[in-house]
């Protein structure tokens, strides 16, 4: 069995919508990952979405300076998670994996097992936060070993709009990343929109010009109710512009506050890409496991998810 996701994603005028999360704690014992597991997709019972996205969480302290505002812990195998929540839901799960810590013949090992065993499909790799530390297995040459291993994994890539503003080649990575076989890519969360819109519409151009059809690009987005969430989205590298940050604080409602301000950047967003025929999609998380956080990222999947189904079908007519 192939991924189901591969002919969802293949209409470019159908919006593709996930959830992302993160297993729980390597330490949690298996009834309460199973509860765990059973909490969210009765959160998820309320909205229509394609899918669920299993992030493989690093510890990224080499990238910054700055003490992570909170503690790094160990998570349960994505790829556990990920069954157990495609079991559960009866939906596609994409699942991360993060190809740094270990050498080629352990990522050999680890792609058969999630497809023999585990019955993972759709898969994004990631490489190493910073060039700082050991890297065992290099992205280009994870890259290359999926590409000999012959497992027909529906491959998807990052993007991270913040990395086109600082170095403007971020639409380079995406032809080559698609060259290796990327046939989806998954953004950082969106609080910069005009960073996203440069890059997108820059690669755009470039596949235009190359005669070469854009591969979709799902959009993430995130809530965010507190300084300290706030810390952490600058933490882990997300941009966000700093009359973005007030309005947050400053509101009498943040969350809420934050929920707009996605609304916002996304039809920023739509606007000037949708007609350069990128396909879209939405990613919604909560970067934190606080309650009030979580429930908002649904409320944040409907605003966002009608909003882009909206204008998907006025750009239909």
């Amino acid at each position: 069995m192939n991924s189901s996701l591969k002919d969802r994603f293949s209409d470019p005028q159908r919006g593709v919508y996930f959830i992302g999360t993160t297993p729980p704690r390597d330490n949690t014992p298996s009834d309460q990952v199973s509860d765990i597991a059973d909490k969210l997709l009765g959160r998820l019972s309320a909205i229509d979405f394609d899918g669920v996205i299993v992030y493989d969480i690093q510890d990224e302290s080499s990238r910054i300076d700055k003490p992570r505002p909170f503690p790094f812990m160990q998570t349960h195998d994505p790829r556990d998670y990920s069954r157990l929540i495609r079991e559960k839901s009866q939906h596609p799960v994409i699942t991360y994996k993060s190809v740094s810590q270990r050498d080629r013949h352990d990522f050999e090992q680890w792609l058969e097992e999630a497809w023999n065993n585990y019955g993972i499909r759709d898969i994004v790799m990631v490489g190493s936060p910073s060039s700082e530390g050991k890297v065992q297995l290099s992205l280009n040459d994870a890259y290359e070993a999926l590409t000999e291993h012959q497992l027909d994994y529906n491959l998807g890539g990052v993007t991270i709009a913040e990395r086109h503003a600082k170095k403007g080649d971020e639409h380079q990575r995406l032809l080559k990343k698609s060259a290796q076989g990327c046939s989806f890519f998954v953004s950082q969360a969106v609080y910069n929109p005009q960073a996203t819109v440069d890059m997108l519409s820059r690669y755009a151009r470039e596949c235009k010009e190359q005669g070469i059809t854009p591969q979709r690009v799902i959009l993430t987005f995130t809530p965010c109710g507190s300084a300290k969430t706030l810390e952490f989205m600058e933490w882990l590298g997300i941009s966000v512009p700093e009359a973005t940050s007030y309005r947050i604080l400053d509101a009498h409602n943040p969350l809420a506050e934050s929920i707009r301000i996605c609304r916002s950047n996304l039809e920023q967003i739509i606007e000037a890409c949708i007609p350069l025929g990128i396909p879209l999609g939405l990613n919604i998380e909560s970067l934190t496991n606080r309650k009030d956080e979580i429930d908002a990222a649904i409320r944040l999947f409907k605003l966002l998810k009608a909003t882009l189904d909206l204008k998907l079908a006025e750009n239909s007519l």
